[in-house]
C-alpha cells in the first residue's frame, strides 16, 4: 500500500473522529489550541493503536487464509463503509439535538450554574468512551492490514496523525459553523472507505494494476 493510498484511507477513518470533533467544537463556549489538541490526543492516539491490535489479531489468521485474504479486506472495508454512511443519515441532527437539551436545561439559575461548570467536555472517561467509539473502525481495518503489505508501524502512526491533525480541524469547524458538516464528513468517509476495498479487491483479481 503506498502512501497516498495510506493517507486516503487515513481520511476515510478519521470521519468519525472528525465528526464527533465538531460537536465537540459546538459544544465549548472557548476554544483553544490547547483544547483542540486535547480531543485530537484522544482520537489521534486511539485511531493508531487499534489498527495495531487489529492487526496482532488478524496476523494469527493469515497463513490459513492467504487465498481469499483480499475477500476479507474488501467485505470487512465495504461493511465498515456502509455502516458510516448509514450512521450519517440516521445521525444527522444527533449533534444539534444534543446542544439544544444542554441549552433547554441549563437554564439562568444557580442551579444551571453549577451545572455548568461541572460539565466538563473533555473529561476522561467521556472522551475515551468517545475514541474507543470512533475507532472500533480502525480495529477492523487493523485486522485487513495483517493481509496486505503494510508496515503497521508506519501505518498505525500515519492514521494517528492524519487523525490528529483532522480532529483538531473538526473542533474548530464545529465552534465556528456548527454540525453542518458532520455528516457529510461520515457519509464521505464512508464512501472513500468502500472504494478502497474495491480497488484492494480489483487489484488481487489481476483487473487493475494501479
Amino acid at each position: 500500500m503506498g502512501l497516498i493510498q495510506l493517507f486516503i484511507l487515513a481520511v476515510g477513518l478519521s470521519m468519525d473522529a472528525f465528526a464527533v470533533a465538531i460537536c465537540k467544537g459546538l459544544s465549548m463556549k472557548k476554544i483553544t489550541i490547547k483544547k483542540a489538541g486535547i480531543v485530537g490526543l484522544y482520537f489521534g492516539a486511539f485511531q493508531a493503536g487499534m489498527p495495531l491490535i487489529g492487526y496482532f489479531l488478524g496476523i494469527q489468521f493469515r497463513d490459513k487464509i492467504t487465498s481469499i485474504d483480499h475477500w476479507i479486506a474488501f467485505v470487512l472495508l465495504a461493511l465498515i463503509g456502509m455502516n458510516m454512511i448509514r450512521e450519517s443519515r440516521k445521525n444527522e441532527c444527533e449533534c444539534e439535538c444534543e446542544i439544544a437539551v444542554d441549552c433547554m436545561s441549563d437554564e439562568n439559575t444557580e442551579d444551571s450554574i453549577v451545572k455548568k461548570n461541572s460539565k466538563d467536555p473533555l473529561a476522561f472517561k467521556n472522551m475515551c468512551a468517545l475514541a474507543i467509539a470512533t475507532s472500533i473502525d480502525a480495529l477492523a481495518v487493523g485486522v485487513t492490514f495483517a493481509f496486505l503489505n503494510v508496515n503497521i508501524a508506519s501505518a498505525a502512526s500515519f492514521i494517528g496523525i492524519v487523525t490528529f491533525a483532522l480532529s483538531m480541524i473538526g473542533v474548530k469547524i464545529g465552534h465556528v459553523f456548527g454540525t453542518i458538516y458532520k455528516s457529510k464528513a461520515e457519509f464521505i468517509g464512508g464512501l472513500i472507505l468502500i472504494l478502497m476495498g474495491i480497488k484492494i479487491l480489483l487489484e488481487h483479481l489481476g483487473i487493475i494494476t494501479f
